[in-house]
Formats: C-alpha cells, sequence, structure tokens
C-alpha cells in the first residue's frame, strides 16, 4: 500500500505498539505518538504507565493502554528502573497474538514481546540496552555509597542475567529498525541482525525560519548530564574571550558549569520554546558536544536555519551535513575536546557565507512527523 492509498487518517492496520515504559512524555514517547498516528486502530502495550490522564489522551488519542501487572507495586515509580529481569517476565506477559502486527519500540525490552508464527514482528529500537552492553562497566562504576562492593556485585548478576535474556530476543523479531545508521550498527554489533534506518520524527513546524538578523553569539541548549559535556563547551569558549557563548538548561553539572563559566558566557538557566526558539533564530550557529544515538537538538537548530557545530560521531554525524557537502548545514569536530570544539567553531566562522538558512532548514525538513509515518508505514505494507 503506497502512502497515496493510505487512509486520510493512516493506515487500518490492527496493530500493538508495545513500548517499554512511559513514565514521561520524551523522545521515545514521541515516536510512539507518532506510531498511532501512523496506525489509528493500535493499542498500546507498555510495562509502568506515569503519565498523567492529559499526556496520555495527547500521546495515544485516546487508544487503549495495556499496563503490567508491574505498575500495581506500591511505590514502583521511584524504583521500576530496579526491576530489570522482572521486566523481562512482564513483557512476556502481554498476550498481542490476536493483532494483525506487532510494532515494538525498544531500548531495552519490548522487542522481547511474544508473537504466533502468523504474525509480523517490526521492532524500533532506540539502542540496545547501553547499561547492560557497551557502557555497562561505566554504570557499576557508578554505584557508591553503603555496601558498595554487594551492590556492584549485584549489578554485574543483573546485567549478565539481562545479556543472555537479551540474546533470545532477536529471533522473535522479523525485522529491526533502527533510529539511525549509528544504531544500526550497534544492533549488528550486539545481535547479529540487519536493522533498516528511519529516523524518529522531529517537530520541526514548531521551529522556523525568521527574518531576525544572525548575532554574534553561538548557542547551546541541553539538560546538564555529563554526556551532554556542556562544562566542556563552557570550558572551551571561556578561554576564547573574542568569542561569546549562551547556554540554557539546567541539571547536575550546571555548578561545574557555573565555576567555569568566563565573562563571555550567558547562563540562562531553564527557558521556555519560545525563548529558546528566538535564540536559535538569532545565534550564529549552536553548538552540540554529545555522543548522541540520534540527537533531536541539532535537527530543530536546523529548522531554525542555525548552522551547526557537531561532534563527528553518533547520530550528529547524519542529521548535519558537513562542510564536504554540496549542501552544508554545519560543521563536524573530531573529539569531546576543547581544543576540538574551538577549531570546529573556527571552521564554522571562516565558511559561513556557504552556510545559507534555506538549505540548512530544508535538510531538517527530512527529519518531519509525516516522513517518519510514511517510511514506517511503506517499509510495513512492503512486507504484509
Amino acid at each position: 500500500m503506497s502512502p497515496s492509498a493510505l487512509p486520510p487518517h493512516g493506515s487500518a492496520r490492527d496493530v500493538a505498539i508495545v513500548h517499554d515504559w512511559l513514565p514521561t512524555i520524551a523522545g521515545g514517547e514521541k515516536v510512539v505518538a507518532e506510531m498511532v498516528r501512523a496506525f489509528p486502530k493500535s493499542e498500546i502495550y507498555t510495562l509502568f504507565d506515569f503519565l498523567t490522564e492529559e499526556e496520555r489522551r495527547g500521546l495515544t488519542g485516546g487508544r487503549p493502554v495495556h499496563v503490567s501487572a508491574l505498575n500495581r507495586l506500591p511505590g514502583v515509580r521511584r524504583y521500576y528502573r530496579y526491576l530489570l529481569l522482572q521486566c523481562t517476565r512482564a513483557i512476556e506477559a502481554f498476550d498481542v497474538t490476536h493483532h494483525e502486527v506487532v510494532l515494538s519500540s525498544s531500548a531495552a525490552l519490548a522487542k522481547g514481546v511474544l508473537t504466533s508464527p502468523d504474525q509480523k514482528h517490526f521492532a524500533y529500537v532506540h539502542s540496545p540496552a547501553r547499561y547492560a552492553w557497551d557502557l555497562t562497566h561505566e554504570y557499576i562504576a557508578t554505584i557508591e555509597g553503603f555496601a558498595q562492593g554487594l551492590k556492584r556485585a549485584a549489578a554485574r548478576e543483573m546485567m549478565h542475567r539481562f545479556r543472555i535474556w537479551d540474546q533470545r530476543t532477536p529471533p522473535l523479531v522479523d525485522q529491526f529498525i533502527a533510529n539511525s545508521d549509528f544504531i544500526r550498527k550497534r544492533i549488528w554489533k550486539v545481535y547479529r541482525r540487519e536493522a533498516e534506518v528511519i529516523y524518529p520524527p522531529v517537530d520541526i513546524d514548531a521551529f522556523s525560519l525568521s527574518q531576525k538578523p544572525r548575532e554574534d553569539f553561538f548557542f547551546t541548549a541541553s539538560r546538564m548530564v555529563p554526556y551532554k559535556r556542556i562544562p566542556m563547551i563552557v570550558e572551551a569558549f571561556s578561554s576564547r574571550p573574542d568569542l561569546r557563548l549562551v547556554v540554557s538548561g539546567d541539571g547536575p553539572d550546571m555548578a561545574r558549569v557555573r565555576a567555569l563559566a568566563g565573562p563571555n558566557v550567558t547562563l540562562l538557566g531553564h527557558v521556555s520554546q519560545a525563548t529558546l526558539i528566538d535564540h536559535l533564530q538569532r545565534c550564529r550557529g549552536f553548538v552540540f558536544a554529545a555522543m548522541e544515538d540520534f540527537g533531536i537538538a541539532p535537527v530543530e537548530a536546523q529548522a531554525c536555519g542555525a548552522p551547526v557545530v557537531a561532534l563527528g560521531a553518533g547520530g550528529t554525524a547524519e542529521t548535519v551535513r558537513g562542510l564536504e557537502s554540496a549542501a552544508p548545514t554545519g560543521v563536524h569536530f573530531e573529539a569531546q575536546t576543547p581544543q576540538s570544539l574551538l577549531a570546529g567553531v573556527d571552521r564554522l566562522i571562516a565558511e559561513e557565507a556557504n552556510l545559507r538558512p534555506s538549505e540548512i532548514r530544508a535538510n531538517a525538513e527530512g527529519f518531519s512527523p509525516a516522513m517518519f509515518r510514511t517510511r514506517l508505514t511503506d517499509l510495513i505494507e512492503a512486507q504484509l
């Protein structure tokens, strides 16, 4: 069924959408929302649902949401992430065999749902569980405090058992779908399965070009957690008083950021979306130093016509077109160091005339929700 043959409001297929959990509305949950829009007769299955009624309706459009028995445990939202092994049993307890198609949205567990031989299971993988595979040693090293040795030993055993279960799940999947080529390679590394790449949806319509002139400042916006590398960005700009940086966001690294910020660095804290968009429309460039599986913020920046200085690895190697492209949208730097970042900033400044806002915006439009829904329905229909 081609997109033009789809019903006006999505596919008529009866689909079970299986998602790890719904603690809040974040990137993975926005993927689920677009899955529901693509398949409006779907039902959602999830281990935990902590959303408000308003949030749930906005996500699912009123479609049924089935939760596991674990969701009824007292105070479970405080400790649900520690129930990993119990969750492997709970995901298998969902009976989705009466649905025509199963579509899982998985960062760890959902792809382990049990299906019947005559069902097609499409697994959209945000990432193989990092804490169980490539980052397991880093995860265990963060465990501190009382009985540290015992807790770390228990965590190692839990991760070992989870990996055994996780290796059982690939044969249950008919088609893997990765959210980036970066994750496609990780799926092959962990599961030895090929995957199609469908980039996740970004609400680019909420971001737009502007007639405002670009001003002489660079901008970054992020949760201030370690892997985002905001202290490194601030340290780099503080060493270059000829450059100005504006920072939006808050989080555990804020104290380090404040200590590193020089007079040329402005800290805004958490800002409204309107203020965020205003800065993206006026900044000289958006700076992004995280190693992301995909990375939504650089796409939002490009939707506002802002060129991006981004790490040339992970998702941003795919979403930001470098200077070697015929229509570049930014600059890639090689390493998460102040020196490498500043070299990228200098390259952007030298090539500003070749970074055209209309072409930058056009690149972002390739990651729209409509594009996601079309690619997803096309892939599924081609295999049914």
